[in-house]
């Protein structure tokens, strides 16, 4: 399992105060959290119909890059240039390594699938350019990439690696 829920308060709190004991000017460096890729136009015709679309198609990956911490994605904010936002309102222990895909549409999260739905069946990312905001519970930045089309996606399949 790559992902595991933890109800442990005292494991929550020292992941808390080790994530916001970095400087409030940090920037995409100084996080073990960074967005290694989005799939920005999902595949198809877009549709976001919750019971026929394909939002679900349409996802953000944020992995551990640490060698040695695991991270709560508890109170991380995702958010886009017009300033739409996803706030990870559970406990999500990322060991290092791991990864989630942060999903539109509806659907289950997935501790065994690396999978978090945002519950909204609205396309979060431009199809032509747009900016991914990744945040700290703290507020500070984590990791941060804008995208165009044109320039970033030269295989024209709809998907942007930022960090491998």
């Amino acid at each position: 399992m790559r992902i595991r829920t933890i109800a442990t308060t005292a494991v929550a709190a020292g992941a808390l105060a080790a994530l916001t004991a970095a400087p409030a000017q940090a920037t995409e460096y100084s996080s073990a959290l960074k967005v290694r890729g989005v799939q920005y136009d999902a595949p198809g015709s877009d549709s976001n119909s919750c019971s026929t679309g394909n939002t679900d198609e349409e996802y953000l990956t944020v992995k551990n890059y640490s060698s040695g911490s695991t991270v709560d994605l508890k109170g991380y904010v995702v958010k886009d240039k017009a300033g739409n936002k996803f706030t990870f309102t559970r406990s999500h222990y990322l060991q290092p390594g791991d990864y989630v895909k942060l999903r539109g549409g509806r659907g289950t999260d997935s501790d065994a699938g690396n999978v978090v739905y945002r519950n909204n069946c609205n396309f979060m990312w431009n199809n032509d350019k747009d900016t991914i905001y990744l945040y700290k519970p703290s507020g500070a930045g984590a990791d941060s990439h804008s995208y165009t089309k044109s320039q970033n996606d030269r295989d024209g399949n709809g998907y942007i690696t930022f960090h491998s």
